[in-house]
């Protein structure tokens, strides 16, 4: 029976698919998987039995990745699984700030009690008299999963719409619209629209991105929405657009103690994820993955490891799961030890990122998985585990 813990709260039509081979515990210093929504884990011990770790989500800033790995700890996201729920979000925030809608409900709301409130309303209405996004363009950073949904349906609203990814992949490449233009530099994106989105990773060389230069390149007025880490955003920096009028609103589903206090700045309590589909959608994603990893070995969508899969185990044949560093002659190694025990490797698939790699191999015959880490004690082995 194979232990899975939960932290934060999990979707049940998630859980719903783990098989009778699988029990939900709550310690998980027995956990054979954890699946895991935004509850920080950089202060957590993991124990010895822990084989997988599946954020219900795309962001794993909240999960130690390096330590992870070198622990021969798979870490699984979601990507694409909220992706609707996100692209929704940003249509609105579009809308909420073009109309100027968050000022005019609260205005609205000082009504109440007003004697002859809809003479009031035609009266004071013209304060918040907006734009609209149609004919208006939008610059996507970003061409995930996210960005192009949201500059797919951009297109579909009349907007005109120009892409940036310098890692554009050929799936994506794929689902975007044919008319969308796309640009190889950031500066020939940034004076021509009137909103930009950006949906790219909050890492090392994202930090603080949007900033001073990248503002002052901007048109006049525009629109700035970020729906994916506050991170991204130098603070000193936006603050002073906004109060120049170069930014005319700032959209955010992440905030910090500075910007929420800004002015012209609409404030959403990271509500990108936050629909019931999307929650069952990342659920479902991430209880199939560490399934599959833990039952076949194969990973799917790992952040930390390469992706690996051989398909489900043969009938009658026994799986290898090596996770390795990423060096020389040790694949040499593995398969030879396997000559030297007289079986028979009858498929076999080895991939590495960055530091670190993985092997998989299906044999004929069965091996002892003790037997097996005695036979490869290298420094450069991290983890081996055989699964009948």
């Amino acid at each position: 029976m194979y232990k899975i813990a939960t932290l934060n709260k999990i979707s049940p039509v998630g859980l719903s698919r783990l098989t009778d081979d699988y029990t939900v515990i709550d310690n998980t210093d027995e956990a054979n998987g954890i699946l895991v929504r935004s509850q920080a884990m950089h202060d957590m011990e993991f124990g010895d039995s822990l084989l997988a770790i599946a954020r219900a989500g795309a962001g794993v800033n909240n999960i130690p990745l390096d330590r992870c790995a070198q622990e021969g700890i798979v870490v699984f996201n979601t990507p694409g699984a909220n992706a609707n729920a996100v692209k929704e979000l940003v249509l609105a925030g579009m809308v909420l700030a073009a109309r100027n809608i968050p000022d005019a409900l609260a205005w609205a709301k000082t009504l109440a009690g007003t004697e002859g409130v809809g003479k009031a309303v035609e009266k004071g209405k013209g304060q918040f008299a907006g734009t609209e996004i149609k004919g208006k363009t939008l610059g996507v950073i970003g061409l995930g999963a996210i960005g192009v949904l949201v500059a797919n349906a951009a297109e579909k609203l009349g907007m005109d719409v120009i892409g940036y990814d310098p890692y554009l992949t050929v799936k994506a490449a794929h689902g975007l619209s044919n008319t969308a233009k796309i640009v190889d530099d950031l500066k020939d994106l940034y004076p021509h629209c009137d909103y930009i989105t950006i949906h790219v990773p909050a890492v090392a060389d994202t930090k603080g991105m949007i900033n001073e230069d990248a503002f002052n390149k901007m048109k006049d007025g525009v629109v700035f929405l970020n729906y994916s880490r506050d991170t991204l955003i130098n603070d000193d920096d936006l603050e002073k657009a906004l109060a120049a009028g170069k930014v005319k609103k700032y959209v955010t589903d992440f905030t910090d103690d500075r910007v929420i206090t800004f002015d012209n700045v609409i404030v959403l309590p990271h509500l990108g994820a936050s629909s019931a589909e999307a929650e069952d959608n990342c659920a479902s994603m991430a209880v199939d993955q560490i399934m599959d990893y833990i039952e076949n070995g194969n990973i799917t969508n790992s952040v930390n490891f390469p992706a690996c899969n051989l398909g489900p185990i043969v009938p009658g044949s026994t799986r290898v799961c090596v996770i390795h560093k990423n060096v020389p002659s040790i694949l040499g190694q593995i398969t030879g030890i396997f000559a030297d025990m007289g079986l028979n490797v009858e498929n076999m698939i080895n991939k590495s990122k960055g530091d670190y790699a993985y092997t998989l191999l299906e044999l004929s015959g069965d091996v002892a998985e003790a037997d097996l880490k005695s036979k490869l004690d290298d420094e450069a082995i991290i983890s081996i585990r055989v699964i009948k």
